[in-house]
């Protein structure tokens, strides 16, 4: 599959106007005011329609709020529930395909607020960022942004992000042990930029991965967003569903836990429910 520099360049126009508007964002409370979106243009240098698609992204996503004649607000604080593994190991296998990855920008650059916080370094720190296509089988399912430190892979080159496993890339050629990673999943909609390089029709739905890694020190070693197809990838988990157990917290194990998928009440044990995940690719 050949990438359409076009397209490419739009997503990553689009990427860079998503972060400065999520710095918006977390510098605001729910329910506050976003500058509009003539005011986005004039501030970030970009045109209207860029500001409007990542606008349109994130009032998708829930984080931004249109109100006719108001302006944008930032929307309600979402209800998030982790899953915790007790008693084992939580396991995630490798997705059904062959995966590839192509390169669409390596570069380095200031972290900037937003990744600064995640990666806990300075705004101002460099980092080494990639953008990636990812593909099964050779057709494309999705679409990487990569942050890492740049202090702790000084040598990271972009052949890194096409050829091999990259955390095995850490291990050996820098010498990073990656620990653990906290990972979220949402549903999203793809980009008209999005959707070409992905190969689907505009306002697709997708899936939306955001991912931070750490190391054995506990230190941040990567900031990832990824986006996608929802056509062709999904998730399977498998829940144990354990015997009950002791509390260890006041009001753990109380009427008001929940466990996804099931309503509350629905489970009899008390107990922690541990699981496992893996992807599953979707043939045509």
């Amino acid at each position: 599959m050949a990438i359409d520099p076009a397209a490419s360049g739009a997503v990553l126009k689009r990427e860079r106007v998503r972060d400065a508007l999520l710095e918006l964002i977390e510098a605001r409370r729910p329910g506050d005011a976003v500058p509009s979106e003539r005011a986005l243009c004039a501030r970030l240098g970009v045109s209207r329609p860029t500001v409007r698609a990542a606008v349109d992204e994130l009032v998708v996503a829930g984080l931004l709020v249109r109100e006719h004649g108001r302006g944008m607000f930032v929307a309600a604080e979402k209800i998030t529930q982790e899953l915790v593994p007790e008693h084992g190991a939580l396991t995630v296998p490798q997705a059904k395909g062959v995966w590839t990855s192509r390169v669409l920008e390596f570069r380095t650059l200031p972290a900037g607020a937003r990744v600064g916080r995640r990666l806990r370094v300075s705004p101002a720190a460099e980092i080494r960022y990639a953008a990636r296509l990812r593909l099964v089988d050779g057709a494309p399912m999705a679409i990487e942004h990569l942050h890492l430190p740049a202090v702790l892979v000084p040598g990271l080159t972009e052949a890194e992000f096409e050829q091999g496993d990259l955390y095995e890339h850490f291990r050996d050629r820098h010498g990073v042990r990656v620990g653990e990673a906290v990972q979220s999943v949402e549903p999203t909609v793809v980009t008209r930029a999005e959707a070409e390089l992905l190969d689907v029709p505009e306002l697709s739905p997708a899936l939306l991965f955001e991912r931070l890694t750490t190391d054995t020190a506990g230190r941040p070693v990567e900031y990832v967003h990824s986006v996608y197809r929802g056509d062709r990838y999904r998730i399977v988990s498998r829940l144990a569903l354990g015997p009950s157990a002791p509390r260890t917290r006041e009001g753990e194990g109380g009427q008001g836990d929940h466990h996804p998928g099931f309503p509350p009440g629905d489970l009899i044990s008390r107990g922690p429910v541990s699981f496992s995940a893996h992807g599953v690719v979707q043939h045509d």
